[in-house]
């Protein structure tokens, strides 16, 4: 599941759409890749007292994020403890959240104040109290040889890599997923040891606009990732936007079923 930087009045519709696929689908292994809380109270890019950041809460923006990972987590617990009652066959998924940088904005006063240590942090999120296993900020986790974290930076460099998927899988040398970039790239590299290794990035689940990226930058591809037949770093993936979500659970569609639930906001990005 990647990125999708709830903030205090997002629309988190699509939120009842994965579960209800990840219900029908029983994956083995869940994984939110980070920043599903967005924190624009904390964020350093937005001048303090400009309009970014006019009447924003701390508070309020972690209890977003609370209520629409409720929304997300409720329903496929509610279908694991139906399988478990009815003695059917158990359903017991893996569920593994890496910290994002935004996650990480809560982390960062207490890093940049030492007075704040303790007392603001991440665990205020509490992904813990879903059902998540928490990975921090920049620390990978592998699940069957691939590789996942928010984002990925080599030895020497501080800044994340960027680029094509090919020059990516040259710099790492594994099959890796991660977030933090709007849209998708896929790519895959059969080696000569007849293994294949498969780089992904998906950076965007959100129905939003991020006001940063302007008119011409909000056109991105929407959307969660499935892999199948995950073995020893190989898997063939599957990606379901938001759009055929929102028509295979609701019948309708996505930018038809937001301005019916949603009037008065613009919702043509979804066009």
């Amino acid at each position: 599941m990647p990125d999708c930087q709830i903030r205090p009045g997002d629309a988190t519709d699509h939120l009842d759409w994965i579960a209800a696929d990840i219900v029908r689908r029983k994956p083995d292994v869940i994984v939110c890749i980070g920043d599903f809380w967005d924190l624009p109270s904390m964020s350093s890019y937005s001048a303090p007292g400009g309009l970014e950041k006019e009447n924003s809460r701390l508070l309020a923006d972690i209890e977003a994020g609370r209520e629409a990972m409720g929304r997300l987590t409720v329903p496929i617990w509610k279908e694991i403890k139906r399988l478990k009652d009815n003695k059917k066959k158990q359903w017991n998924p893996r569920w593994i959240f890496t910290e994002g940088n935004h996650e990480h904005r809560a982390a960062r006063l207490a890093i940049n104040d030492a007075r704040f240590e303790g007392v603001v942090g991440t665990h205020l999120l509490d992904v813990e109290t879903f059902g998540w296993e928490r990975y921090k900020f920049e620390q990978p986790v592998q699940v069957d040889g691939v590789w996942y974290c928010h984002y990925w930076k080599t030895a020497h460099s501080p800044r994340p890599i960027g680029g094509t998927i090919d020059n990516r899988l040259n710099k790492l040398g594994f099959s890796f997923v991660q977030g933090h970039e709007q849209g998708k790239r896929y790519g895959d590299r059969p080696l000569a040891n007849g293994k294949t290794i498969h780089g992904l990035v998906v950076g965007s689940c959100y129905l939003g606009t991020e006001l940063y990226r302007g008119p011409q930058g909000a056109n991105e591809w929407r959307g969660v990732a499935v892999l199948h037949d995950v073995r020893d770093g190989d898997f063939e993936p599957m990606f379901l936007t938001l759009r055929w979500l929102c028509r295979e659970y609701t019948g309708e569609e996505l930018p038809d079923f937001m301005r019916k639930r949603h009037p008065g906001r613009d919702w043509s990005h979804l066009e």
